[in-house]
């Protein structure tokens, strides 16, 4: 009887392992971003300034008819290929009209300036759904479309992001070569709501789960400015940038980035970004000898997380726009 009870003890402790093994799996499976592996980089620069015309105005022409007009691809050029373009990346939900003005100070220093729309954005009608359909893979071939025409629009090619373009332009610098600097402004490689270990969790849980919309801001509701901006989000949409940055930093564990020059921007004050998440890819990079440098707008200054829109409240532009001028040119 004791020997029966022995073995009854024994396999009774299999099934704990067992039953231990199926949970460290599970948890290993949804502590591992998904979805990272097929973002991958495919150039096609384009030779000269009529060739980046013409892939402008196919871009154009794709744009759908609804589009609100001040969200249209922007280009503010000198009619020529000049020795400095750059490549303006907007946030999530908002659209180029964000980097219009700071845009115009670069044409003013002799910059060709691109301001193109993220897909599914700015559409005239502010609550709809369309960018629920928002794909990591599509701000990835948005990025290569960009830095491709910009070829054509300087001899030195810059590409500035904050957010959701942030990020996508963390992922330019770190596949392509012909960007000679990539300024990375508050990149969503994380949400500051969400604790640094779970983020990758976070990100596939709300993958698997229904799709559903929440307000920017939840008093103001539709009224929230900007005018031209989606006031609510996806939460599918939400988790692609986060895709974009696990791709970026598995990358950039393999090899350094491709970029000539890397300008990382914080906030100190940011409410919605994770600056953690993003040291540890500065970190990550500066490993590998990148050619990075920082610069952090300091906690007293109460910059809100869009510090470049001139519409957003408590925005001060008079000391940023200055700031990330000085820093590039």
């Amino acid at each position: 009887m004791p020997q029966q009870e022995g073995m009854i003890g024994i396999q009774g402790w299999w099934v704990i392992l067992l039953v231990l093994g199926i949970v460290l799996a599970i948890v290993f499976i949804i502590l591992t971003p998904w979805r990272i592996s097929n973002l991958s980089s495919h150039p096609r620069p384009v030779q000269n300034y009529a060739e980046a015309m013409q892939r402008i105005d196919r871009f154009r022409a794709q744009e759908p008819s609804d589009m609100n007009p001040v969200c249209q691809l922007q280009l503010m050029t000198h009619d020529e290929k000049v020795d400095r373009a750059i490549v303006l990346v907007h946030g999530y939900t908002n659209c180029p009209q964000q980097f219009h003005e700071l845009g115009q100070r670069f044409y003013d220093l002799n910059y060709n300036v691109l301001i193109a729309p993220l897909p599914y954005h700015g559409l005239s009608d502010r609550m709809t759904e369309a960018h629920a359909q928002l794909k990591a893979e599509e701000l990835a071939a948005y990025a290569d479309e960009m830095v491709d025409i910009a070829q054509g629009l300087g001899d030195q090619v810059i590409v500035m992001g904050i957010s959701a373009g942030g990020v996508t332009t963390a992922w330019a610098a770190q596949n392509r070569n012909d960007i000679d600097l990539a300024v990375v402004i508050s990149p969503a490689f994380g949400y500051k709501q969400v604790p640094t270990p779970l983020t990758a969790a976070a990100m596939n849980i709300y993958m698997f789960l229904p799709d559903s919309f929440a307000w920017w801001d939840s008093v103001l509701q539709a009224e929230a400015p900007p005018p031209y901006a989606y006031p609510r989000y996806s939460t599918h949409a939400l988790v692609q940038p986060l895709r974009v940055g696990f791709a970026t930093q598995a990358d950039a564990r393999r090899v350094q980035p491709a970029a000539k020059k890397i300008l990382i921007v914080f906030n100190a004050n940011d409410d919605s970004i994770n600056n953690a998440l993003t040291s540890h890819v500065v970190n990550v990079w500066k490993a590998h000898g990148a050619n990075l440098t920082t610069y952090e707008f300091e906690a007293s200054l109460n910059l809100p997380h869009d510090l470049i829109d001139p519409t957003q409240p408590d925005q001060q532009i008079d000391v940023v726009y200055p700031r990330l001028i000085d820093l590039i040119d």
